[in-house]
């Protein structure tokens, strides 16, 4: 939430807007990781993608698909920054295909965090 404080209304029209960009960036992938490991049908990553890293960050954690939002604010262009930064991540390291990485981070253990309910 933001307020003005000169004429102490809130700036928003709803009083709040939502959390988006780069903050939610980990949790997203985190949730991608975990549903992953439940679900066996496609999953779309979004949250906080603005970099080719984070793209395929999402890939590796098991997404099928990733949707791009607040980045485009920056302008259109990086989507092909983007697309350009996968290219070349998928030829240096060898894979032939997007979905050559899909649930890669699988691989390796990780420690599970206990629920304190």
């Amino acid at each position: 939430m933001k307020i003005d404080v000169n004429t102490k209304r809130p700036l928003l029209a709803h009083g709040s807007g939502g959390l988006s960009g780069k903050a939610i960036h980990p949790i997203a992938v985190k949730k991608v990781y975990d549903l992953y490991k439940l679900l066996k049908i496609p999953i779309i990553g979004c949250g906080g993608i603005d970099s080719w890293q984070d793209l395929i960050e999402f890939f590796l954690a098991g997404a099928s698909a990733v949707q791009i939002g607040t980045a485009l604010y920056k302008g259109a262009e990086i989507i092909t920054d983007i697309n350009e930064g996968v290219i070349r991540y998928l030829k240096d390291n060898g894979f032939k295909s997007i979905n050559d990485i899909k649930g890669l981070a699988h691989q390796f253990k990780t420690q599970e965090v206990p629920d304190f309910d």
